[in-house]
């Protein structure tokens, strides 16, 4: 498994940007999230050598513009994606999107491709859906903002296995107790405790910026 940031508030090489969202690459074939700005997106993708031909499909963890505004963009350069999505912002994007993608309806944890799978929506007033990726460590989990609770989503996590690692946005995330045992931890775009999180994690805590590439 590789996962390759394309899109966040920091920058870990040189020639990139930085824009206030998230995105990333998972393996070379699906795109968690497209950031805030598809300019931005698209450049850092070229920057990475990242074949746009071998994206076939897209997860957005929820319906907010820094994880979203990078679509259309996106689907203008390539129409042969299917968008996973939930039920919340499936009207909007089928509406709204210049370049009709293939929309795919998201109602519960789903299969994706071999190794990878949504949550499906969880929370209350934001729905997002993280994705779960399995390989022979056991779980890696990435995430949007986890407007949900880190908690609920390692609860649905944890289904398929030992928790790994996790990547992703933490937003106010404070219980660092149980991420007791997780191997990699590597917080991004909005995580509020990210200072707090290195010094309780130093041996896992590894620092998220576009160009990060876990494998």
């Amino acid at each position: 498994m590789k996962i390759t940031v394309v899109y966040d508030n920091e920058v870990s090489k040189r020639g990139l940007t930085a824009g206030w969202g998230f995105s990333c690459l998972i393996n070379n074939d699906i795109l968690f999230d497209t950031g805030g700005d598809g300019v931005a997106l698209l450049h850092n993708m070229k920057k990475l050598d990242i074949n746009l031909s071998n994206i076939e499909s897209v997860v957005l963890s929820h319906g907010h513009g820094d994880h979203t505004g990078g679509l259309s963009d996106l689907l203008e350069e390539d129409q042969d994606i299917s968008v996973y999505v939930l039920p919340s912002f499936y009207t909007a994007l089928k509406n709204q999107i210049p370049a009709k993608p293939k929309l795919v309806d998201v109602r519960k944890p789903m299969w994706i491709r071999e190794g990878v799978f949504t949550t499906g929506g969880l929370g209350t007033y934001i729905k997002e859906q993280s994705l779960i990726c399995l390989d022979k460590r056991g779980v890696f989990m990435i995430t949007g903002c986890s407007h949900s609770g880190v908690h609920d989503i390692m609860n649905v996590a944890s289904k398929f296995g030992n928790i790994y690692g996790v990547i992703g946005g933490f937003h106010g995330f404070s219980d660092f107790a149980l991420l007791k045992g997780v191997k990699l931890i590597s917080p991004c775009h909005c995580t509020s405790y990210k200072r707090e999180l290195a010094h309780a994690f130093p041996k896992q805590y590894v620092r998220c910026g576009v160009g990060l590439v876990i494998e």
